[in-house]
Protein backbone atom coordinates (compact mmCIF):
# COMPACT_ATOMS: atom_id res chain seq x y z
CA UNK A 1 0.00 0.00 0.00
CA UNK A 2 1.63 3.32 -0.99
CA UNK A 3 2.71 5.72 1.71
CA UNK A 4 0.50 8.84 1.63
CA UNK A 5 2.19 10.68 4.51
CA UNK A 6 3.75 14.08 3.62
CA UNK A 7 7.40 14.18 2.77
CA UNK A 8 9.30 15.21 5.87
CA UNK A 9 12.33 17.44 5.91
CA UNK A 10 15.53 16.61 7.77
CA UNK A 11 14.16 17.83 11.12
CA UNK A 12 10.80 16.13 10.72
CA UNK A 13 8.72 19.15 9.60
CA UNK A 14 6.63 19.06 6.40
CA UNK A 15 8.44 20.44 3.38
CA UNK A 16 6.96 23.79 2.31
CA UNK A 17 5.32 23.83 -1.04
CA UNK A 18 6.38 26.67 -3.36
CA UNK A 19 3.84 29.48 -3.60
CA UNK A 20 2.13 29.69 -6.94
CA UNK A 21 1.79 33.28 -8.09
CA UNK A 22 -1.61 34.17 -9.49
CA UNK A 23 -1.49 35.31 -13.10
CA UNK A 24 -3.80 38.21 -12.14
CA UNK A 25 -1.59 39.43 -9.30
CA UNK A 26 0.19 42.75 -10.01
CA UNK A 27 3.97 42.67 -10.32
CA UNK A 28 6.15 43.73 -7.43
CA UNK A 29 7.31 46.85 -9.28
CA UNK A 30 3.71 48.00 -9.62
CA UNK A 31 3.13 47.58 -5.87
CA UNK A 32 6.24 49.61 -5.08
CA UNK A 33 5.28 52.40 -7.47
CA UNK A 34 1.73 52.41 -6.10
CA UNK A 35 2.97 52.67 -2.51
CA UNK A 36 5.33 55.52 -3.38
CA UNK A 37 2.62 57.38 -5.33
CA UNK A 38 0.03 57.02 -2.57
CA UNK A 39 2.55 58.15 0.04
CA UNK A 40 3.44 61.26 -1.95
CA UNK A 41 -0.24 61.98 -2.58
CA UNK A 42 -1.09 61.57 1.12
CA UNK A 43 1.72 63.94 2.09
CA UNK A 44 0.58 66.46 -0.52
CA UNK A 45 -2.97 66.39 0.90
CA UNK A 46 -1.97 66.38 4.57
CA UNK A 47 0.67 69.12 4.31
CA UNK A 48 -1.77 72.10 4.08
CA UNK A 49 -3.83 70.66 6.93
CA UNK A 50 -0.73 70.34 9.09
CA UNK A 51 0.33 73.92 8.30
CA UNK A 52 -3.14 75.19 9.22
CA UNK A 53 -3.24 73.18 12.45
CA UNK A 54 0.29 74.22 13.46
CA UNK A 55 -0.33 77.88 12.67
CA UNK A 56 -3.61 77.87 14.61
CA UNK A 57 -1.76 76.81 17.76
CA UNK A 58 0.91 79.54 17.60
CA UNK A 59 0.90 83.09 18.95
CA UNK A 60 0.46 85.75 16.29
CA UNK A 61 4.10 86.88 16.42
CA UNK A 62 5.29 83.34 15.70
CA UNK A 63 2.95 82.96 12.74
CA UNK A 64 4.04 86.29 11.26
CA UNK A 65 7.71 85.35 11.63
CA UNK A 66 9.72 82.59 10.01
CA UNK A 67 7.76 79.38 9.61
CA UNK A 68 8.88 76.42 11.69
CA UNK A 69 7.73 72.90 11.04
CA UNK A 70 7.80 72.15 14.78
CA UNK A 71 6.26 75.00 16.79
CA UNK A 72 8.35 76.22 19.70
CA UNK A 73 5.30 77.13 21.78
CA UNK A 74 1.70 75.99 21.57
CA UNK A 75 -1.42 77.82 22.73
CA UNK A 76 -5.15 77.36 22.31
CA UNK A 77 -5.78 81.09 22.67
CA UNK A 78 -6.59 81.55 18.94
CA UNK A 79 -9.48 79.08 19.26
CA UNK A 80 -10.89 81.21 22.06
CA UNK A 81 -10.30 84.57 20.38
CA UNK A 82 -11.99 83.61 17.10
CA UNK A 83 -15.41 83.92 18.74
CA UNK A 84 -14.70 87.47 19.96
CA UNK A 85 -12.71 89.05 17.13
CA UNK A 86 -15.67 88.59 14.77
CA UNK A 87 -19.21 87.34 15.55
CA UNK A 88 -18.31 83.86 14.31
CA UNK A 89 -21.23 82.21 16.08
CA UNK A 90 -23.71 84.41 14.20
CA UNK A 91 -22.00 83.73 10.90
CA UNK A 92 -21.98 80.02 11.69
CA UNK A 93 -25.72 80.05 12.38
CA UNK A 94 -26.43 82.02 9.19
CA UNK A 95 -24.44 79.51 7.12
CA UNK A 96 -26.18 76.60 8.81
CA UNK A 97 -29.65 78.04 8.18
CA UNK A 98 -28.94 79.04 4.59
CA UNK A 99 -27.11 75.86 3.60
CA UNK A 100 -29.60 73.59 5.38
CA UNK A 101 -32.64 75.32 3.90
CA UNK A 102 -31.15 75.40 0.40
CA UNK A 103 -30.31 71.71 0.68
CA UNK A 104 -33.78 70.74 1.91
CA UNK A 105 -35.55 72.75 -0.80
CA UNK A 106 -33.22 71.45 -3.50
CA UNK A 107 -33.68 67.81 -2.50
CA UNK A 108 -37.49 68.01 -2.17
CA UNK A 109 -38.03 69.82 -5.47
CA UNK A 110 -35.48 67.64 -7.27
CA UNK A 111 -37.17 64.43 -6.08
CA UNK A 112 -40.58 65.37 -7.51
CA UNK A 113 -39.15 66.83 -10.71
CA UNK A 114 -36.81 63.91 -11.35
CA UNK A 115 -39.52 61.35 -10.60
CA UNK A 116 -41.89 62.99 -13.07
CA UNK A 117 -39.26 63.09 -15.80
CA UNK A 118 -38.09 59.55 -15.12
CA UNK A 119 -41.47 57.84 -14.91
CA UNK A 120 -43.80 59.78 -17.21
CA UNK A 121 -43.86 60.84 -20.83
CA UNK A 122 -45.00 64.35 -21.64
CA UNK A 123 -44.51 66.92 -24.35
CA UNK A 124 -41.27 68.85 -23.96
CA UNK A 125 -39.64 66.23 -21.74
CA UNK A 126 -36.42 66.14 -23.73
CA UNK A 127 -36.32 69.94 -23.99
CA UNK A 128 -36.77 70.23 -20.24
CA UNK A 129 -33.94 67.79 -19.55
CA UNK A 130 -31.59 69.53 -21.97
CA UNK A 131 -32.49 72.94 -20.54
CA UNK A 132 -31.82 71.79 -16.98
CA UNK A 133 -28.45 70.37 -17.96
CA UNK A 134 -27.47 73.36 -20.11
CA UNK A 135 -27.75 75.74 -17.15
CA UNK A 136 -24.56 74.17 -15.76
CA UNK A 137 -22.58 75.54 -18.70
CA UNK A 138 -22.97 79.17 -17.61
CA UNK A 139 -20.63 80.64 -14.96
CA UNK A 140 -22.23 81.73 -11.72
CA UNK A 141 -21.04 85.32 -12.04
CA UNK A 142 -23.27 85.66 -15.10
CA UNK A 143 -26.35 85.53 -12.84
CA UNK A 144 -25.04 87.89 -10.17
CA UNK A 145 -26.19 91.22 -11.62
CA UNK A 146 -29.60 89.95 -12.90
CA UNK A 147 -30.44 88.41 -9.53
CA UNK A 148 -29.32 91.55 -7.73
CA UNK A 149 -31.58 93.73 -9.90
CA UNK A 150 -34.50 91.30 -9.57
CA UNK A 151 -34.27 91.21 -5.78
CA UNK A 152 -33.98 95.00 -5.51
CA UNK A 153 -36.97 95.57 -7.83
CA UNK A 154 -39.07 93.00 -5.96
CA UNK A 155 -38.27 94.78 -2.71
CA UNK A 156 -39.17 98.19 -4.13
CA UNK A 157 -42.39 96.92 -5.70
CA UNK A 158 -43.80 94.49 -3.14
CA UNK A 159 -41.93 95.39 0.02
CA UNK A 160 -40.52 91.82 0.29
CA UNK A 161 -36.89 92.28 1.27
CA UNK A 162 -35.01 89.58 -0.61
CA UNK A 163 -31.78 91.51 -0.98
CA UNK A 164 -29.73 91.21 2.20
CA UNK A 165 -31.92 88.44 3.61
CA UNK A 166 -31.42 84.72 4.17
CA UNK A 167 -34.41 83.94 1.98
CA UNK A 168 -32.87 85.76 -0.96
CA UNK A 169 -29.58 83.91 -0.51
CA UNK A 170 -31.42 80.58 -0.36
CA UNK A 171 -33.22 81.35 -3.63
CA UNK A 172 -29.88 82.34 -5.14
CA UNK A 173 -28.28 79.05 -4.20
CA UNK A 174 -31.23 77.14 -5.65
CA UNK A 175 -30.53 78.64 -9.07
CA UNK A 176 -27.35 76.61 -9.48
CA UNK A 177 -27.82 73.64 -7.12
CA UNK A 178 -31.33 72.65 -8.20
CA UNK A 179 -30.61 71.98 -11.91
CA UNK A 180 -27.73 69.66 -11.10
CA UNK A 181 -29.78 67.92 -8.41
CA UNK A 182 -32.64 67.28 -10.84
CA UNK A 183 -30.32 65.99 -13.54
CA UNK A 184 -28.50 63.69 -11.13
CA UNK A 185 -31.69 62.23 -9.62
CA UNK A 186 -33.16 61.62 -13.08
CA UNK A 187 -30.28 59.29 -13.83
CA UNK A 188 -30.61 57.59 -10.47
CA UNK A 189 -34.38 57.10 -10.71
CA UNK A 190 -33.88 55.62 -14.17
CA UNK A 191 -31.70 52.93 -12.58
CA UNK A 192 -34.49 51.95 -10.17
CA UNK A 193 -36.58 49.18 -11.83
CA UNK A 194 -40.01 50.28 -12.94
CA UNK A 195 -41.33 46.91 -11.79
CA UNK A 196 -41.14 48.23 -8.24
CA UNK A 197 -43.60 50.99 -9.12
CA UNK A 198 -45.89 48.48 -10.82
CA UNK A 199 -45.78 46.16 -7.80
CA UNK A 200 -46.65 49.06 -5.51
CA UNK A 201 -49.55 50.01 -7.81
CA UNK A 202 -50.87 46.44 -7.67
CA UNK A 203 -50.75 46.61 -3.88
CA UNK A 204 -52.97 49.70 -3.97
CA UNK A 205 -50.46 52.56 -3.90
CA UNK A 206 -50.91 55.61 -6.06
CA UNK A 207 -48.08 57.52 -7.75
CA UNK A 208 -47.16 59.37 -4.56
CA UNK A 209 -47.42 56.20 -2.52
CA UNK A 210 -45.09 54.39 -4.88
CA UNK A 211 -42.68 57.33 -4.72
CA UNK A 212 -42.52 57.55 -0.94
CA UNK A 213 -42.78 53.85 -0.11
CA UNK A 214 -40.74 52.25 -2.87
CA UNK A 215 -38.69 54.62 -5.02
CA UNK A 216 -37.28 56.94 -2.35
CA UNK A 217 -36.10 54.10 -0.06
CA UNK A 218 -34.39 52.50 -3.06
CA UNK A 219 -32.82 55.82 -4.08
CA UNK A 220 -31.36 56.83 -0.72
CA UNK A 221 -27.73 56.83 -1.94
CA UNK A 222 -28.57 59.16 -4.83
CA UNK A 223 -30.59 61.48 -2.61
CA UNK A 224 -27.78 61.64 -0.07
CA UNK A 225 -25.28 62.45 -2.84
CA UNK A 226 -27.51 65.30 -4.03
CA UNK A 227 -27.93 66.60 -0.48
CA UNK A 228 -24.18 66.56 0.17
CA UNK A 229 -23.50 68.39 -3.10
CA UNK A 230 -26.12 71.07 -2.39
CA UNK A 231 -24.92 71.58 1.19
CA UNK A 232 -21.23 71.82 0.28
CA UNK A 233 -21.99 74.24 -2.53
CA UNK A 234 -23.98 76.56 -0.27
CA UNK A 235 -21.61 76.23 2.70
CA UNK A 236 -18.48 77.41 0.93
CA UNK A 237 -19.92 79.87 -1.62
CA UNK A 238 -18.33 83.34 -1.51
CA UNK A 239 -19.32 85.38 -4.58
CA UNK A 240 -23.10 85.62 -4.07
CA UNK A 241 -22.80 85.69 -0.27
CA UNK A 242 -20.51 88.74 -0.43
CA UNK A 243 -23.04 90.70 -2.54
CA UNK A 244 -26.44 89.42 -1.38
CA UNK A 245 -25.88 89.70 2.39
CA UNK A 246 -25.36 92.42 4.98
CA UNK A 247 -23.83 92.51 8.46
CA UNK A 248 -26.76 90.56 9.96
CA UNK A 249 -27.04 87.82 7.33
CA UNK A 250 -23.35 87.37 6.49
CA UNK A 251 -22.19 83.76 6.18
CA UNK A 252 -18.98 82.08 7.23
CA UNK A 253 -17.36 82.20 3.81
CA UNK A 254 -17.56 86.00 3.90
CA UNK A 255 -17.23 86.44 7.66
CA UNK A 256 -13.74 84.96 7.71
CA UNK A 257 -12.55 88.13 5.99
CA UNK A 258 -13.20 89.96 9.26
CA UNK A 259 -9.95 88.61 10.70
CA UNK A 260 -8.07 90.82 8.24
CA UNK A 261 -8.13 94.46 9.36
CA UNK A 262 -6.39 97.61 8.18
CA UNK A 263 -3.81 97.33 10.93
CA UNK A 264 -3.11 93.61 11.12
CA UNK A 265 -4.04 90.17 9.86
CA UNK A 266 -4.75 87.58 12.54
CA UNK A 267 -3.31 84.61 10.68
CA UNK A 268 -3.49 82.23 13.63
CA UNK A 269 -7.18 83.01 14.15
CA UNK A 270 -7.87 82.63 10.43
CA UNK A 271 -6.34 79.16 10.49
CA UNK A 272 -8.22 78.22 13.65
CA UNK A 273 -11.54 79.48 12.28
CA UNK A 274 -10.96 77.69 8.98
CA UNK A 275 -10.49 74.40 10.81
CA UNK A 276 -13.56 74.98 12.96
CA UNK A 277 -15.86 75.77 10.04
CA UNK A 278 -14.58 72.70 8.18
CA UNK A 279 -15.74 70.33 10.90
CA UNK A 280 -19.40 70.03 9.71
CA UNK A 281 -18.33 69.25 6.14
CA UNK A 282 -15.71 66.70 7.14
CA UNK A 283 -17.97 65.02 9.71
CA UNK A 284 -20.88 64.85 7.28
CA UNK A 285 -18.69 63.41 4.53
CA UNK A 286 -17.29 60.71 6.83
CA UNK A 287 -20.75 59.74 8.06
CA UNK A 288 -22.33 59.65 4.59
CA UNK A 289 -19.33 58.44 2.60
CA UNK A 290 -20.76 55.06 1.63
CA UNK A 291 -24.03 56.62 0.46
CA UNK A 292 -22.16 59.34 -1.43
CA UNK A 293 -19.95 56.91 -3.35
CA UNK A 294 -22.89 54.68 -4.22
CA UNK A 295 -24.97 57.65 -5.35
CA UNK A 296 -22.27 59.13 -7.57
CA UNK A 297 -21.57 55.81 -9.30
CA UNK A 298 -25.20 54.78 -9.73
CA UNK A 299 -26.20 54.23 -13.32
CA UNK A 300 -22.62 53.99 -14.56
CA UNK A 301 -23.08 50.31 -15.45
CA UNK A 302 -26.29 49.16 -17.01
Amino acid sequence: MPDRSPVLARHGSPRKQPRVRSPLAPPVSFKVIRAVFLTVLACFVALPVYVMAASSLKPLKDVAGEFRWIPSGLTIRPYIDIWHTVPLAKYFMNSLIVAGSATACSVVIAIFAAYGVSRYRFRGKRLFTVTVLSTQMFPGILFLLPLFLIFVNIGNTTGIALYGSRAGLILTYLTFSLPFSIWMLIGYFDSVPRELDEAATVDGCGPLGALFRVVIPAAIPGIVAVAVYAFMTAWGEVLFASVMTNDETRTLAVGLQGYSTQNDVYWNQIMAASLVVSIPIVAGFLLLQRYLVAGLTAGAVK
